[in-house]
């Protein structure tokens, strides 16, 4: 039995994906529906069944499809029709209770992995699938039969349904079995099926100009889904799958999806494969990081995040954009110089940023900045924090300089980072090399700054604020909000504090 591992970094992220792939688990229409296009009359019926009837027709067929195991007398034809007609009432567990039984859960395993059909395989396979997915009880069930080697040899046929539902099988026993992931990549080369269903698939994109159809972007998805499960659950044999990168990047710069958005699947499913696996392998870095475009994967997700900026609502940054901005952040970590220079240029605030007060433009690092502080997507933000504070060599003065005080203070207090010298002063040393100097709270141009209107405080105005925050500040750290010390209480007693007396008058120029 696998041992599951103990949470890192990648485990929050798998929670947001898991939910999202269990939704794409919850239909098995894409794969029938060329079946479907003419529905018989004997289908039409059985979708019209309920209560004890449907009960009756349920038991009826497992028993017929269990006893052909034995007899092998049914025409093919007519085993076909019967695991159609089973798929179609075992889409509704309710009055279905044959199906998902230990006997019900064999039957349609030995049909999926023991015929000589392929036909017949696939039906099984779709009932199959339906099953494990609606009770998760079966799945052990399935696991118990002992059909590694065949699920795992099936996978390296070359058809996309085979790919599609053995993929979504293994991917289903990840879930709440003792499944042994690493007797599949160890004894029966799970990690090589994978590996070869992902190359094929790039190879599909750069030999041809043809368009994919729908069952292949499915099986691609699927697989993806399966390889990020698998190196979650199995982060020993992790390595196993690193000659997939390639053909990862290759699908994934190279690969035209006809999806809605930017981060449907499959390109999300890319994207999240890339999370778990080692890009820092020397052994891919050619394939990252091409000699005559370096840049090309980074700038293709870099474009797929600005796209994204439009394309989701706020509610959906979490689940959708996450994971895309945890792969940037993984590739700077791991990237040569060259480009983490062009990741930095184009992810970190320019001088047009500046004419405003950090995050109020309308441009991709505003919008980073923006969502580093978004109160309802508490991965994003930090994932996008920790980007910047990398793409500033992890030192606090330069990620000040680089996003305003006021962005990177939560940051640097929440992992207790003493406050850099550089916040008191106006700086240049921004991102662009300009020599105009910036406010260090807000990262705007001090030149471009608008002046308050309406007169100047008087200087008792500002004895009076002086005195409102003093009791304030006091207040907080009596009810325990805050635990810092006074500044002005330290200001006296460190003498740098001047009380002046009543007929002071201030010097005017």
């Amino acid at each position: 039995m696998t041992q599951r591992p103990s949470r890192t970094r990648v485990e929050t992220f798998w929670r947001i994906f898991s939910s999202s792939r269990k939704r794409l688990s919850l239909s098995e229409e894409a794969p029938v529906q060329p079946q479907m296009a003419q529905v018989s009359p004997k289908i039409a019926a059985a979708a019209a069944l309920t209560g004890p009837e449907k009960l009756a027709a349920v038991t009826n067929l497992v028993e017929k499809l269990s006893k052909d195991l034995i007899s092998n007398d049914l025409p093919s034809e007519e085993r076909d029709s019967a695991l159609e007609e089973l798929k179609i009432y075992g889409r509704d567990p309710r009055n279905a209770d044959p199906i998902f039984t230990k006997e019900g859960i064999e039957m349609l395993t030995r049909h999926a992995f023991d015929s000589s059909s392929s036909t017949t395989s696939r039906n099984a396979l779709r009932v199959l699938c339906n099953t494990l997915f609606l009770k998760q009880e079966t799945r052990q069930m399935f696991v118990d039969l002992g059909y590694e080697a065949k699920l795992c040899d099936k996978l390296k046929s070359d058809n996309h349904d085979d790919e599609f539902l053995v993929s979504r099988v293994i991917f289903l026993t990840t879930y709440g079995t003792n499944t042994d992931l690493v007797e599949l990549i160890d004894k029966y080369h799970l990690a090589d099926a994978i590996n070869a269903n992902l190359e094929r698939h790039a190879k599909h994109r750069t030999e041809t100009s043809s368009a994919t159809g729908p069952m292949e972007d499915m099986a691609l998805a699927e697989t993806l889904k399966l390889l990020f499960n698998v190196t979650h659950y199995c982060k020993d044999r992790t390595s196993s799958f690193t000659p997939a990168i390639p053909h990862i990047v290759t699908i994934l710069c190279k690969g035209s999806f006809p999806t809605q958005k930017p981060l449907d699947p499959p390109t999300s499913s890319l994207v999240h494969a890339l999370l778990n696996l080692d890009i820092g392998s020397e052994d891919v870095q050619a394939a990252l990081y091409p000699e005559n475009s370096p840049n090309m994967l980074v700038n293709h997700l870099i474009d797929l995040l600005t796209r994204s900026t439009t394309a989701y609502a706020n509610e959906e940054l979490e689940s959708s954009v996450t994971p895309l901005v945890s792969t940037i952040r993984a590739i700077h970590e791991q990237a040569p110089a060259e480009v983490k220079n062009s990741i930095r240029e184009r992810l970190l605030p320019t001088e047009a940023d500046r004419t405003q007060v950090l995050g109020r433009t309308n441009s991709l690092p505003s919008w980073l900045l923006k969502n580093s502080t978004n109160p309802i997507t508490p991965q994003l933000r930090d994932v996008i924090s920790n980007l910047f504070f990398e793409m500033s060599d992890k030192d606090a003065s330069k990620f000040v300089e680089n996003v305003g005080y006021g962005f990177a203070s939560g940051f640097l207090f929440n992992r207790n980072l003493p406050i850099p010298p550089n916040v008191s002063e106006a700086s240049n040393t921004t991102q662009g090399s300009s020599d105009r100097p910036v406010n260090p709270i807000t990262g705007q141009f001090l030149d471009a700054e608008t002046q308050p209107e309406g007169p100047e405080m008087t200087e008792a105005e500002r004895e009076r604020e002086a005195e409102r925050l003093f009791v304030l500040f006091e207040r907080l750290r009596a009810n325990g909000v805050i635990s810092a010390e006074n500044p002005v209480r330290t200001a006296v007693q460190e003498g740098r504090f001047e009380e002046l007396p009543d007929d002071y008058e201030e010097e005017s120029d």
